[in-house]
């Protein structure tokens, strides 16, 4: 008996150990910050998409505080904690900012070039100033993303019509493409 909960505790203090960073394809990450149950919701999320985030080949630093709007540049992500305690609702925005770290390791100059076409873009990503958000391609990629790979009632980024951001290419088609351009 004393062995069995001998090895639970083990097994207990290496998975608590383990708890700042995901394996295979929820990513690669660590975190900065947050409550563990933000920290859930962000595991929670990348693992509901069927995308497989380890193709990134990067290890991601993901900041949990309350930074008013949710951001990333290339290697990290700041995701808003209140944002976080609203649940499932948040998972889409998780998914959006990881989708960018697609973007910064994955793509080229003429990948975006490609992308910003087919996605309906007016300029990739704030290289031109007074666009709204959804002219620039990198959104539209991020958001399209988000939908293909997690085409559910439960995604925020659901499109409300065929003009929608997340809408910018069928997910089927999408996903082909996703498929050609980074094995994903």
């Amino acid at each position: 008996m004393a062995r069995v909960i001998k090895t639970a505790l083990v097994t207990a203090a290496a998975a608590l150990a383990l708890t700042g960073q995901a394996q295979a394809r929820g990513g690669n990450y660590v975190f900065d910050g947050g409550s563990a149950k933000q920290r859930t919701q962000v595991r929670s999320a990348l693992n509901a998409s069927s995308f497989d985030w380890s193709l990134v080949p990067a290890q991601i630093k993901i900041h949990i505080a309350p930074v008013g709007q949710s951001s990333a540049t290339r290697g990290e992500i700041w995701l808003d904690a209140r944002l976080l305690n609203a649940g499932r609702f948040s998972w889409a925005m998780v998914q959006d900012e990881y989708a960018h770290q697609v973007d910064f390791y994955l793509f080229d100059a003429a990948t975006r070039a490609r992308l910003n076409a087919l996605l309906g873009g007016k300029d990739w990503c704030y290289g031109v100033s007074g666009l709204s958000h959804h002219e620039y391609g990198c959104e539209r990629f991020a958001s399209t993303l988000v939908w293909s790979y997690w085409p559910t009632r439960n995604n925020a980024y659901r499109p409300g019509s065929k003009n929608a951001e997340s809408a910018a290419m069928a997910p089927a088609r999408f996903r082909a493409l996703m498929q050609e351009i980074a094995g994903a």
